[in-house]
């Protein structure tokens, strides 16, 4: 469109970094550029922004990125910026440098970021990018491909010496308030029990289940732990090895190993994709939605039902860790 030949787009990366974050950036600048709108990164999430910290992006800035895990903009999470003074002075630069729309990629703070910037007038953009899949509003956030891959790929090596020395393996996930990415992996790697934010499940129940397994002739254990599940997850091993379940038991925390790696090729894909629709809708005037995965299509989810919903684990495939564990 003819306006978009003086139009200018600022992208940022906030919060938590995720596999795809990249590639998404990538398909904002290319896609800007195709019809003729400049784009400007910035540097350190909102933080950048109150600091009035940009930098022009072009094709040859965002060339081989692709393969690249974490973000070439830099991330952070910026108190400040969630202030209304804050929000004023990131305005302020913005105007200053002639920043027509921005592209926030990030988890649910981020977008509430994104959405606070849109009730002051400013045209925003949201795209998912979390690792935890807890953005409501899309059936998949950038990253968590990604992530589960990772942690599929850590578990499948714990395996191999569990069975080998009949242990339990306690392992924990990422997943403070959701537990998708514990649920997913439980059945993709067969564990006997997992444990997530959305269900309670008491420590007894774990030690029946562990044990349980051990009587029917099983040669190890694997029990998947979301980090937010309320069970700890080094006092949870000490515990069963007290009560002696049979196994011996072993913990492995992945911490921030999920966050990093090079994205799936899933995730590149999809992030492309959301990379080009955020830009589409600035072009053409849109303003305060996230583009979210439905179905198979990338839709314009309004910011506020984003922020307003909490996503939960899937409860049907919780159900299913269960079932496939005898």
């Amino acid at each position: 469109m003819d306006t978009s030949k003086s139009f200018t787009i600022g992208v940022l990366t906030s919060g938590g970094d995720a596999p795809g974050m990249n590639p998404c950036i990538r398909a904002v600048v290319r896609t800007a550029m195709t019809h003729g709108a400049k784009v400007l990164g910035v540097v350190d999430g909102f933080e950048g922004l109150l600091n009035g910290e940009f930098r022009p992006l072009g094709a040859r800035d965002v060339g081989g990125i692709l393969q690249r895990g974490g973000t070439i903009l830099q991330t952070s999470r910026s108190p400040r910026f969630m202030e209304p003074h804050g929000q004023r002075e990131a305005i302020r630069h913005m105007n200053e440098v002639g920043m027509d729309g921005l592209v926030v990629i990030g988890g649910e703070g981020s977008l509430r970021g994104a959405y606070a910037l849109h009730q002051q007038g400013i045209k925003v953009i949201g795209i998912p990018g979390s690792i935890d899949n807890d953005v409501w509003g899309t059936s998949i956030s950038i990253g968590t491909d990604t992530a589960m891959n990772t942690i599929m790929d850590a578990v499948d090596k714990l395996r191999d010496t569990a069975s080998s020395h009949h242990r339990a393996f306690l392992i924990e996930t990422m997943g403070r308030n959701c537990g998708y990415l514990a649920a997913m992996t439980g059945i993709v790697c067969g564990a006997e029990i997992v444990l997530i934010p959305e269900v309670q499940v008491s420590f007894e129940e774990v030690a029946k289940t562990i044990e349980e397994a051990y009587k029917r002739g099983k040669t190890h254990a694997i029990i998947i732990n979301a980090e937010g599940s309320g069970h700890r997850t080094t006092d949870l091993a000490k515990r069963l090895d007290d009560m002696d379940v049979g196994f011996k038991t072993r913990v492995t925390i992945l911490g921030h190993i999920q966050r990093g790696g090079s994205p799936t090729a899933y995730d590149r894909l999809l992030a492309s994709r959301m990379g080009l629709k955020a830009v589409d809708a600035l072009l053409a005037g849109k303003s305060g939605v996230m583009t979210g995965l439905v179905e198979r299509g990338i839709e314009y989810v309004p910011l506020e039902e984003v922020i307003s919903h909490k996503r939960e684990a899937n409860f049907e495939y919780y159900e299913m860790t269960k079932v496939l564990a005898r």
